[in-house]
């Protein structure tokens, strides 16, 4: 009898353990169904992200293109016009000179043997006047010289001078005249520099050296006197 009822309760445990390991095994499959339609769901966004990606980049690659394109067409025409600006950027200052040239020719015409020097230098002078008004216009400056203290940074040093009448470094005559072009040197005047004569040098030397050694003299008293103190 107990080894009846042993083998019923052996076999109904091993029922109840099979229904279980049935549940089991069917909640593992639920599980892993879930898990895959998971992971279709997030490949599926994940290509859609990725093709919208795609066109994204399609799309800047494209206006990088169309950008460069632009760039290039911009260079291009900076450099037509760079080369209008440098070709005529003085033609407003040639057809003033113009005038000057025709009232030349207009001299030139009128001149023959009997013509009077002094009104030929009248005409050069005044188509001269005339030049440098137009000059003045586009920012010609002259640079002041003779009598001004000499400056290195627009006069040019051609020769110096003993004079007892200047100051020493003083611009005492004029070569060729110095300009400066809307406030930039264009050229130094070409100038010769007063220098005091040798004699006066010699007595400004001497003097100079004279006083040192006094000064010297004075420096050693002031030492003797605190040596001594």
């Amino acid at each position: 009898m107990e080894d009846k009822d042993r083998r019923k309760y052996t076999t109904s445990d091993e029922m109840t353990a099979g229904r279980d390991a049935h549940k089991d095994e069917s909640e593992k499959k639920k599980k892993g169904t879930a898990k895959i339609d998971k992971l279709t769901i997030e490949v599926v966004k994940l290509k859609e992200h990725l093709e919208e990606k795609t066109r994204e980049a399609e799309d800047n690659y494209n206006r990088f293109l169309r950008s460069c394109a632009d760039l290039e067409n911009f260079k291009k025409r900076m450099e037509k016009e760079k080369k209008e600006i440098v070709d005529f950027a003085n033609d407003r200052l040639v057809k003033e000179l113009l005038q000057v040239v025709d009232n030349m020719e207009r001299a030139l015409s009128h001149i023959d043997n009997k013509t009077d020097i002094e009104s030929l230098k009248e005409g050069v002078g005044l188509t001269i006047d005339q030049l440098f008004s137009i000059l003045k216009k586009f920012g010609l400056e002259q640079i002041s010289a003779v009598g001004e203290r000499f400056n290195p940074n627009i006069h040019e040093a051609v020769s110096h001078e003993e004079s007892n009448n200047h100051e020493p470094e003083s611009v005492i005559k004029e070569f060729q005249k110095g300009y400066m072009l809307k406030g930039r040197l264009l050229r130094p005047a070409m100038v010769a520099v007063s220098r005091a004569p040798e004699r006066v040098r010699q007595e400004e030397k001497m003097s100079a050296e004279n006083a040192e050694t006094e000064h010297e003299s004075e420096s050693d008293d002031d030492t003797k006197e605190r040596e001594r103190l």
